[in-house]
């Protein structure tokens, strides 16, 4: 079967980005990605995305208009497509059985069944979210029960393996690309339409098929092994603070042994983003209802490392600010869960800032690509009132108006332009003494103690 039109449910950080690489590599194929939040798909149709990538307009522009399109017409979309990648949210629940662990999956449920309920003829669905095992069967059952108009599917699962700020150079170059479909003739075949697609701009040997379960599971299994990486290096980060040792050489140290390799070992204030902590979370749960506690709680540590380092974070400023935040200007340096892009699900510098304002801190906060609504929306979604926020947060234009005044900065995002600052400057307006809170480890060391700051480094006992 080869593949004329597609269609992807979910224009957000994984939808877009991904679907404007295949229209750009694949000119004969339309791509339609649907999303039903109108000013979603009006800012992807304009000249400010909603999704901040470097080398993403470039992307979207060769194509929008010619192959590319972005519509809030999900039904025409789907209509029209031979292939559909369903790339909706899946969030933790919040509610009910499996609380705080289980992936929410009613929006995968309610784009299968209207799937069903528009199609006509033989579909290939691809599940592009990040979704528990078996997921699968679920959308495979409401497919076949659900289609008035007696159409077939193959299901497959195609999970993405993007890393936000680089998702660009992931798409045109990735590791892997994994396709999991049934074992039958038909499923077999959908496999191979979907991977030439792919094939297009990705050599054949980095195109890996297996079952579907197979390919559901790997990708919580590959995020799971990333964030214990970085929370294993957290937790020596604790050590070297109280031996005297240093983080960095030891990264670099333990990085050079082949066996381990160098990345994913940069110490931090803890890790964030979209997929980490939902998708350990997502194996907590599947290892639970597997009967397999001692799997689960190995995993559940994972999480429970990366939330300690914020807290301790926290009470480090607390500490050393004479016990005491209270109506203190604490400067904030990033609010993205990390740099290159204006993503901040589950970033560190949210429950930083939670924890100083309950202690009643005044946070003035500078980040470059994160808006002034965003900022306050995440601080109210973890429960820091309205009221807390008008009065003792404060939105700047650039790091020296966050500095002004300041008892503290702390840095929570690695921003390159932080790399580069004005040190003296920052110093003659900060009050004194100035203490400076890094916890990305991006400073010089040697300059900040040069220009007499008081400074606290993630990882570094000095």
């Amino acid at each position: 079967m080869k593949i004329k039109s597609i269609c992807c449910l979910g224009a957000g950080y994984v939808g877009g980005p991904t679907m404007s690489m295949i229209a750009a590599k694949c000119p004969d194929i339309q791509v339609t990605v649907a999303d039903m939040n109108e000013k979603r798909i009006a800012a992807w149709n304009s000249d400010t995305l909603p999704v901040y990538e470097p080398g993403l307009d470039e992307v979207v522009t060769s194509a929008r208009g010619k192959n590319l399109h972005f519509t809030t017409d999900i039904r025409s979309a789907i209509a029209g497509a031979d292939l559909i990648f369903v790339s909706v949210g899946t969030p933790t629940k919040s509610y009910g059985i499996g609380a705080g662990r289980a992936a929410d999956l009613r929006y995968i449920e309610s784009a299968a069944r209207l799937i069903a309920e528009v199609s006509e003829g033989n579909k290939i669905i691809v599940e592009k979210s990040t979704i528990p095992v078996k997921t699968a069967e679920a959308i495979k059952s409401i497919l076949a029960a659900n289609s008035p108009n007696g159409a077939t599917f193959q299901v497959l699962s195609n999970p993405e393996f993007l890393a936000e700020g680089t998702a660009i150079s992931d798409l045109q170059n990735p590791d892997r690309i994994l396709i999991g479909g049934e074992t039958t003739p038909e499923g077999k075949a959908a496999v191979q339409a979907l991977a030439d697609v792919y094939a297009r701009w990705i050599p054949r040997e980095r195109i890996l098929t297996t079952n579907l379960w197979s390919s559901e599971l790997s990708k919580l299994v590959a995020n799971a092994f990333l964030a214990q990486r970085i929370s294993s290096i957290n937790s020596i980060s604790a050590l070297c603070e109280a031996t005297g040792a240093d983080v960095d050489e030891v990264s670099r140290a333990i990085g050079m042994d082949s066996r381990i390799g160098p990345k994913f070992l940069k110490s931090s204030v803890g890790f964030g983003g979209s997929c980490f902590q939902k998708d350990i979370l997502n194996l907590v749960y599947l290892c639970e209802s597997f009967g397999l506690p001692e799997v689960s709680e190995y995993w559940r540590q994972v999480v429970h490392i990366n939330d300690w380092q914020k807290t301790r974070f926290v009470e480090k400023i607390v500490r050393t600010l004479y016990n005491t935040v209270n109506g203190k200007r604490i400067g904030i340096l990033g609010f993205a869960f990390k740099k290159d892009t204006n993503d901040t699900r589950e970033s560190a510098a949210i429950q930083v800032c939670r924890d100083l304002l309950n202690e009643r801190a005044h946070v003035a906060i500078y980040d470059p690509r994160v808006t002034k609504e965003m900022i306050h929306e995440d601080l109210i979604y973890a429960g820091v009132s309205k009221e807390l926020i008008e009065s003792n947060v404060e939105i700047c234009a650039d790091p020296y108006i966050v500095a002004n005044g300041a008892h503290a900065l702390a840095t929570l995002t690695e921003w390159d332009e932080f790399k580069t600052l004005d040190l003296p400057r920052i110093y003659d307006l900060m009050l004194k003494p100035a203490f400076i809170f890094d916890g990305r480890a991006i400073l010089p060391v040697d300059a900040l103690k040069a220009h007499g700051f008081d400074a606290f480094v993630i990882g570094k006992g000095f």
